[in-house]
């Protein structure tokens, strides 16, 4: 396993699911994590109780990731404590289903504003603290919904195929850099995104996994780690799929 000790690692939407994972999988391999959160205090309050080994190198700031200047912000705040930052991962993320016919121009919007729009704003202060050490790695959660779509799902399928254009032009502005930018595509992951389904379409969903089962947030972590290590370094502008066959 990677040893991140020494290294600042910043992953947005990190106090629950895929991201709570992340964060777990950063700290216990030595790096230090600026977890960021949009509002739930209880799971953020949560995931600092369980790390009472780690609290020096578990820095959680509750920030909206699609207002801009509070990013901005937020940045300066990291450079003043931190300098540089190593590797960022834009986790964060929302749903506002619904048909595209009767989806709201605000259900719309603000998917795309956190989604694709929080994606801008890390990056974007992210690169220019990485350039200091010219080292970095940058790694986009995205989804299969980005190229399959499903009904009632156009604006998250929308915002996940933006991430990966972005990525994709990303990683080429800032390879000679020596800071890679990538994505992970995660399928159906065990979270409180899927509790309360109906039990028949948990079984349908399943179905349509050819191993059967759902996949766990560890699984996505390992993922995330194994890009953000330094045997990752010519792995640069890829999605990396963890769907077992979707």
């Amino acid at each position: 396993m990677t040893d991140f000790t020494g290294q600042k690692a910043i992953v947005t939407g990190a106090t629950r699911g895929i991201g709570r994972a992340i964060a777990l999988a950063l700290l216990e391999r030595g790096a230090t994590v600026i977890g960021l959160y949009g509002s739930n205090e209880t799971a953020a309050g949560r995931l600092k109780d369980d790390c009472p080994a780690t609290p020096e190198r578990l820095r959680l700031h509750r920030c909206d990731v699609s207002d801009y200047e509070a990013v901005r912000t937020l940045y300066e705040r990291i450079e003043n404590e931190f300098d540089t930052i190593d590797i960022l991962v834009n986790n964060a993320g929302i749903r506002r289903d619904g048909v595209l016919a009767m989806m709201k121009a605000e259900e719309w919007q603000q998917v795309i504003d956190v989604n694709l729009g929080g994606g801008f704003n890390m990056s974007k202060f992210a690169v220019q603290l990485m350039m200091k050490r010219k080292y970095g790695r940058i790694i986009f959660i995205t989804s299969p919904m980005a190229h399959m779509g499903f009904a009632g799902q156009a604006n998250y399928a929308a915002s996940k195929a933006g991430q990966i254009g972005m990525m994709k032009s990303l990683a080429k502005e800032v390879a000679k850099r020596k800071i890679t930018a990538n994505c992970v595509s995660p399928g159906f992951i065990a979270t409180d995104l899927l509790d309360g389904l109906p039990e028949a379409q948990v079984r349908e969903y399943k179905k349509m996994v050819p191993v059967r089962r759902f996949g766990t947030p560890e699984e996505v972590a390992d993922a995330v780690l194994f890009l953000a290590g330094p045997k990752a370094a010519y792995i640069n502008g890829s999605v990396l799929e963890v769907t077992g066959g979707l």
